[in-house]
């Protein structure tokens, strides 16, 4: 099936990106190529492309969306970001230009059912985006704690009702094996009062979102992939990131916080002794959000942010009369 990805905050991001066109360019989060393409098409002979993405359907999509860009370096790797160094060491790739991450589920993957993303369409409990990966949803649901599953939907759905699902969950697994993501919408149907379940998105929007990143490890990789980006990039060099949930944009801001001020001397010190230096410069001091417009054609744009961050021509020391 064609993988199909509407790319959100594009003008924003290639924008933000300010290709130089013979430079080199990275999409860590390939997907449907909708990005890539903006980068691409504003590359000349000398510059280079590279997308990298985990999912299959991406890669093998991709290889003939690139085919039109014959007279361009633009090549594909599949593999998750979290590797992008090893990745730019195998391609004998030292610095880039300019790294952008579209983090989180893509459109394919949601509008494709049998991949047990969404909860909207019943299917087997998957949710891998790398189905390389052992871990599943269906053995999260059948296999975790009920204080393994409460910290899961707690922590990664941000889930007013986390200790009930996860108490439903326990008790009607202990009937049969939930192997479907019907039976598990049903179950968290019931787990949440009526009256709470009248307003706002689906019962289980936020339980479905906690397995996915549990599953694909989301969280665990972004402060050191980010670190890893920034590393590879030339002084002048940008990464863009755009996030659509508060747990990836906090971990987001605070990393792109720390990069630009890395001092870890006590607050009453009145000099800098720790010799850090700042690697960054915050672009967007707040993020970027979609414009009216930009909702009203893709209503799942609704929650993206974009940051951006570009990487200091030298890293500057601060004075040691000051903090």
């Amino acid at each position: 099936m064609e993988f199909v990805h509407v790319p959100v905050l594009f003008n924003e991001t290639i924008e933000g990106l300010n290709i130089e066109p013979s430079g080199t360019y990275v999409d860590g989060t390939f997907g449907g190529g909708g990005h890539a393409d903006g980068v691409i098409s504003r590359l000349n002979g000398n510059g280079r492309f590279v997308g990298i993405d985990q999912d299959a359907d991406a890669i093998e999509n991709g290889r003939t969306r690139l085919s039109a860009y014959t007279n361009k370096n633009a090549q594909l790797v599949r593999d998750n970001f979290r590797n992008i160094k090893a990745v730019m060491s195998a391609l004998q790739i030292e610095r880039v230009n300019g790294i952008l991450i579209d983090i989180g589920v893509s459109s394919h993957q949601l509008d494709e059912g049998e991949r047990g993303f969404s909860y909207m369409q019943d299917a087997k409990l998957d949710m891998r985006m790398d189905q390389r990966r052992e871990l599943t949803a269906g053995m999260i649901v059948n296999t975790y704690s009920e204080q393994e599953l409460l910290r899961v939907i707690r922590d990664f759905g941000e889930e007013r009702w986390a200790a009930r699902i996860a108490s439903f969950i326990v008790s009607e697994r202990e009937k049969a094996p939930l192997e479907t993501t019907g039976q598990l919408v049903e179950v968290i149907r019931k787990a949440i009062p009526a009256k709470a379940r009248k307003d706002g998105p689906h019962p289980a929007k936020r339980t479905f979102q906690a397995l996915r990143i549990e599953v694909n490890d989301e969280l665990g990789i972004l402060e050191d992939s980010i670190r890893d980006m920034v590393d590879l990039l030339i002084p002048g060099g940008r990464l863009c990131v755009i996030t659509f949930h508060s747990l990836e944009d906090r971990i987001v801001k605070q990393t792109f916080k720390n990069l630009e001020n890395p001092c870890t001397c006590p607050v009453e010190s009145p000099i800098c002794i720790c010799g850090k230096k700042p690697l960054v410069n915050i672009v967007t001091r707040k993020p970027i959000e979609p414009s009216d417009r930009e909702l009203e054609m893709n209503p799942r744009s609704r929650s993206a942010k974009l940051r951006i961050v570009e990487k200091l021509e030298t890293p500057l020391m601060k004075s040691p009369a000051f903090r």
